[in-house]
């Protein structure tokens, strides 16, 4: 049986920050960002990909609100926001994919899966929202807002003043249709599952399932179906080549190699930033905590230099 990996790719996979998001710039970076899954391929993984989708499903709320403030368009919830981005990062990425495999004499099929994420409804989460989603409202507009929609909205202090929404981001809890992805991938198709982190739903008293006003965080999402689906290894690609402590600090220290002893004490010190890289290094250890072999954190580019990358397993390995 060949070797299966989930690989997560960061938002950056996808529109890097200094660009505005026109087609043609995510295009390219998926591009380029998918040429580094070639040597799996090659080397006979089997492939599951999860994708973020932050600045576009922020961009599908701005667009729900100049519709709704315009031409009186009534707004969609945000787990059909999230579906959409599902449907078109999905796209994006497996014509892509299509195009870098042709490039290569790769015969693979592709399928994208819009996936629904179960998360419980009386998660802490709910009562505690911290996703910031969409655009900036000044005060006035934001009071608004809440007086007719019920939103909940922090400052921006770090971009100069204004408030965005916060929504809920719950823990993700099970996959569904988490079977017949496990099929699909270990049948050799590449599967694109979990886009931004999945839609949230939850199972109400009635067995019914019904939508949850969140967000779930992608690498979670992404580590939880690695687990559920038996995936030996489970690749976060982001914008740094490793896992550090210090960070940009002068006595910034590369980690090659971590286990959950290593991860608890850093993460006692604070050395993972809670808004960037503690997620993802949370979501490695439930994976290997899970069953996984291993996790590994890198830049895309460095992808197929085994000698990049923070390895995450529960112990060292000999």
């Amino acid at each position: 049986m060949n070797k299966l990996a989930v690989v997560a790719l960061g938002g950056n996979a996808l529109l890097r920050g200094d660009q505005i998001g026109t087609i043609d710039e995510q295009e390219q970076n998926t591009f380029d960002t998918l040429e580094n899954l070639v040597y799996l391929i090659k080397e006979g993984y089997d492939i599951v990909i999860g994708h973020g989708n932050g600045p576009q499903v922020g961009n599908i709320l701005m667009r729900n609100d100049a519709g709704e403030q315009l031409y009186n368009i009534p707004q969609m919830p945000l787990d059909i926001c999230v579906a959409d981005s599902q449907g078109g990062i999905g796209y994006m990425i497996e014509r892509m994919l299509k195009n870098v495999l042709k490039k290569h004499n790769i015969e693979k099929e592709i399928v994208t899966l819009v996936t629904c994420v179960v998360v419980d409804k009386d998660d802490p989460a709910f009562k505690d929202p911290q996703k910031r989603v969409g655009k900036i409202y000044t005060k006035e507009e934001a009071d608004k807002l809440v007086a007719d929609k019920g939103w909940i909205f922090k400052e921006e202090v770090k971009a100069h003043g204004g408030w965005r929404r916060v929504v809920p981001s719950p823990r993700p809890i099970s996959i569904m249709n988490e079977r017949v992805i496990e099929s699909l991938a270990r049948q050799g198709n590449i599967v694109i599952a979990v886009g931004g982190g999945g839609v949230p739903v939850y199972i109400d008293e009635k067995n019914d399932v019904r939508p949850a006003e969140a967000v779930i965080d992608k690498d979670l999402a992404s580590a939880l179906l690695g687990a559920r689906i038996k995936a030996d290894e489970f690749y976060i690609l982001t914008d740094v080549p490793y896992v550090y402590i210090n960070y940009k600090k002068e006595n910034e220290q590369k980690l090659e190699f971590l286990n959950k002893a290593d991860i608890e004490k850093y993460m006692a010190e604070g050395q993972f930033a809670q808004g960037s890289m503690a997620p993802k290094i949370k979501a490695c250890v439930e994976f290997v905590e899970k069953g996984g072999k291993k996790s590994v954190i890198t830049e895309a580019t460095k992808l197929e230099d085994r000698s990049y990358g923070t390895k995450i397993t529960l112990e060292y390995e000999d």
